[in-house]
């Protein structure tokens, strides 16, 4: 008797569902699980930082924090973003017993070639837009100064600091909110407007309430990187508009004394600088789109159904196999 295989499309935040144990209150725990150990980890790495500024006899501010040298600082709140990266990858496997492939994209794995050709369009929008953004600073505000030349040693120390880690604390934030969020809204809803909506919100207030204007271009943003990610079936578009976006605004500002040490983000935008920044993401995102199509980048995740095994191989237009129950892919 010949056994008939069907294939049936499924959409990146829909991975979940099929990528490991799946129970409805599954995404529910995990969140909480992921917050809690996000949480720790973040004050793990600032009592930690607090003992190395104590045993080598840092002054303490008025708050009684070590005063670490701004490329210090700086590093320090990229760690503590990017340990959420451990933090998801215990969530995934506790919670779901799954890897970091469903996670990444329906073909199981980080498409690198994708992900290259995704940070050159965000480069290039990213760069435009930074050019943007000065020359409207200087319109708006033609006194401003952002300081002085920060200096050689200071600055050659600071660029390889951001270099490593901008990457891990940008991509930090995606596998988060493009990539759990997403997932564990898209395991209990179909409707990709009620997936993506909520990761944005959240992910706005996260960078904490500034000007309306910088908050709604976050939002924006966080929609959009979550469209993208359902269409383009991963995450590489949206780490790489993310981290393209971060490294330049931070290179830049190592360049002058104080500039890693200021506390402004994106949610204290004044109008003229967001409604630049959501042309830029809108241009990106029209591009991509454009060129996902023209490459043919892998979307959906064909599953095969033999009679609802949970262990069905997932095979990729590549013909190679990816195990997503309880399996890592990377």
């Amino acid at each position: 008797m010949t056994i008939m295989h069907t294939t049936t499309p499924v959409r990146y935040d829909r991975l979940a569902r099929i990528a490991g144990r799946h129970d409805w209150w599954r995404p529910i725990v995990g969140t909480g699980l992921l917050a809690v150990l996000a949480l720790a980890g973040m004050v793990l790495v600032y009592e930690l930082s607090s003992t190395v500024g104590d045993l080598l006899g840092l002054p303490l501010d008025k708050d009684d924090w070590p005063i670490f040298d701004d490329v210090t600082a700086a590093a320090i709140d990229l760690l503590a973003i990017a340990i959420m990266l451990p933090a998801l990858a215990l969530t995934l496997r506790l919670v779901q017993k799954r890897g970091w492939g469903s996670i990444t994209s329906v073909t199981g794995r980080l498409r690198l070639a994708w992900l290259g050709r995704c940070l050159v369009v965000a480069a290039a929008t990213t760069v435009v837009t930074m050019g943007g953004t000065i020359g409207l600073s200087y319109l708006t505000d033609p006194g401003a100064t952002e300081g002085p030349w920060v200096g050689w040693r200071t600055f050659v120390i600071g660029l390889p600091m951001l270099i490593c880690l901008v990457p891990l604390q940008a991509a930090a934030e995606e596998y988060v909110f493009r990539g759990w969020l997403l997932q564990a809204t898209g395991s209990l809803f179909r409707s990709p407007v009620t997936v993506v909506v909520p990761q944005a919100l959240l992910f706005a207030a996260a960078h904490g309430w500034g000007t309306p204007w910088g908050f709604a271009d976050l939002a924006v943003f966080g929609v959009l990187a979550g469209w993208l990610t359902i269409r383009t079936g991963g995450l590489e578009a949206a780490i790489a508009l993310h981290v393209t976006t971060n490294l330049i605004a931070m290179v830049l500002a190592s360049v002058f004394a104080g500039g890693l040490s200021s506390d402004e983000t994106a949610a204290e935008l004044p109008w003229p600088i967001a409604l630049l920044d959501l042309a830029m993401v809108l241009v990106f995102a029209a591009l991509i789109l454009r060129l996902a199509r023209i490459r043919g980048v892998t979307t959906e995740a064909p599953q095969y159904s033999d009679g609802g095994s949970r262990n069905t191989p997932v095979v990729n237009q590549d013909h190679s196999v990816v195990r997503f129950s309880g399996t890592r892919s990377r």
